[in-house]
């Protein structure tokens, strides 16, 4: 087939939309080229107020917009002239004894349904009207007949497309009308799952007026995930590996964050940065943390992004190089010049300022990633996994402390400045792979054990990782001691108290050691693993 005998002349438009983002444009375009226009409701009105010519729906159907609009482009005469198969004699025969006219695009977008759902207490009614019907049946009905008939979901489309029809006096190709198809029915998809999100977590159908209220008390009992490819990256953990983003379009999180500069990000730069902006969320006062394959080698917090930064990297600068950074709070130039010293992979914040950015932009493979809304906006999303067969779903780690929920054990309780280091070191326990130690002191890590197969081992490597003295600090363990060995390791190590989850059967073991060694220790109540 030819390029030019594959193209669609686009005769008659039906243009329905919730958004109307650009598009009085578009039909300017449309009816440039003659395309007749047909409308319904707002739509409409809008068109008109703009000087276009537009023929109502009903004026096509012959048929009024009935129930609250709920009825309008649910009739044989739009999907009728959406679907029938042009040149093929039986359809022609059909469509011309019922007086079907032809529709050669359509442009739709739905009602705002996820908007809707998210805002709190929407009555229950106002919820359910909001499912679009009409706009999804078109949106299928085109998309099916894509050899005849071009379907546009999105307004950020308008601009390509009427570049062509204006390129082809009014014809769209086949590649395109394909092209859009396939979108279209992705739209569909996400539309009608998150509306089977939505509604899984309302147990009971409230009176309309009533909200709808959601519960989160159980998990899903179908987990549906559909999410838009964000963008490919050059390939995974390692080079032979295919990889890409995806996002869910929220505009919060790592897959949303805006890149300022640098080398395109790559898979394991993406991993860092969700393992340092999930740290970096912990802390309400300036932090930082560097990472190194998703566990951290240095974090810190300071009166200042700066101190912060200067105490982090003092942990463990070694490992530093070539890190990932999260920073909770907009990076300036003073952290700039200082950061701009090492080699850093990447670094977040949620902004820089420009004398920061300007002091990076002589690094121009660093890169730099700012991530919109303040720390601790994003409500916390379920962590999912996949296994052979299958994924595994579980909720965030977002259990935390307070110096009352601790339990003290021992004889002697901690200082009030070990108890402030205990609840820092606890927060990191919970970002560093199981088995995890953690020592600390004055709002700075010192040594970190990470991910090893034994406690004494993680307590062992932690303190051999130290640069900085070890003697009074504290230790976290991310989950229990099942032996007096680990207890007895942090403390040789110089720890003075330690902040550990209990719940061994050796516990009165453990205890007695402590004791013994005339260490503070305080139990949580619950642990961090973290694999």
């Amino acid at each position: 087939m030819s390029a030019i005998a594959d193209r669609k002349q686009i005769r008659r438009a039906l243009l329905s939309v919730t958004d109307k983002t650009g598009l009085v444009g578009f039909a300017q375009t449309l009816a440039s080229l003659g395309v007749e226009l047909v409308s319904t409701g707002g739509t409409a009105r809008t068109l008109r107020e703009a000087g276009l010519p537009v023929k109502d729906i009903s004026e096509l159907t012959g048929f009024p917009e009935m129930l609250d609009g709920r009825v309008k482009t649910l009739h044989p005469k739009v999907h009728g002239g959406l679907l029938y198969i042009r040149g093929k004699a039986d359809h022609e025969a059909a469509v011309a004894e019922h007086g079907i006219l032809p529709i050669d695009m359509v442009v739709v977008n739905l009602y705002a349904f996820e908007k809707t759902a998210s805002q709190p207490n929407v009555p229950f009614g106002h919820l359910i009207e909001n499912i679009d019907i009409g706009g999804p049946s078109m949106v299928r009905s085109a998309a099916k007949n894509f050899s005849d008939v071009a379907i546009v979901t999105s307004s950020s489309d308008y601009p390509a497309i009427a570049e062509e029809l204006q390129s082809n006096q009014g014809a769209l190709s086949r590649a395109t009308r394909w092209k859009l198809a396939k979108q279209a029915f992705s739209t569909t998809a996400a539309y009608d799952t998150a509306i089977a999100n939505a509604l899984d977590q309302i147990a009971e159908a409230p009176a309309p007026e009533s909200p709808a209220v959601r519960s989160l008390e159980d998990l899903p009992k179908t987990l549906r995930i559909n999410l838009p490819q964000a963008m490919p990256l050059r390939y995974g953990e390692n080079p032979h590996q295919r990889a890409a983003l995806y996002a869910d379009g929220s505009g919060l999180g790592v897959a949303n964050a805006r890149q300022l500069q640098g080398k395109e990000l790559s898979y394991n730069n993406l991993v860092d940065l969700e393992a340092c902006w999930a740290l970096a969320e912990e802390f309400s006062q300036p932090f930082v943390a560097i990472i190194k394959h998703t566990n951290p080698c240095g974090a810190a917090t300071g009166a200042t992004v700066l101190e912060a930064y200067e105490k982090a990297l003092a942990a463990d600068p070694i490992s530093a190089f070539g890190g990932v950074i999260g920073i909770n709070r907009p990076v300036d130039a003073d952290a700039a010049a200082a950061i701009a010293k090492l080699f850093v992979e990447a670094i977040a914040a949620p902004a820089f300022t420009p004398e920061a950015l300007a002091i990076f932009a002589a690094k121009k493979n660093l890169r730099l990633v700012a991530i919109q809304g303040e720390v601790h906006s994003a409500s916390p999303q379920p962590v999912v996994k996949q296994v052979s067969g299958g994924l595994l779903l579980q909720d965030a780690d977002t259990s935390a402390i307070t110096e009352s929920d601790l339990k003290i054990v021992t004889l002697r309780p901690p200082t009030p400045e070990e108890t402030s280091n205990l609840l820092f070191a606890w927060r990191i326990s919970k970002h560093v792979k199981s088995n995890a130690i953690v020592y600390a002191r004055d709002g700075q890590t010192l040594g970190i054990g990470a991910g090893q197969m034994s406690r004494v081992d993680a307590a062992r490597f932690g303190a051999m990782k130290a640069v900085l003295p070890l003697a009074g600090c504290v230790a976290a363990s991310d989950a229990f001691f099942p032996f007096p060995d680990g207890l007895e390791t942090v403390v040789e190590a110089g720890a003075t108290a330690i902040i550990q989850p209990g719940g061994s059967v050796k516990d009165p073991e453990v205890i007695a050691a402590a004791d013994r060694l005339g260490v503070a220790m305080a139990f949580t109540g619950f642990r961090h693993f973290r694999h």
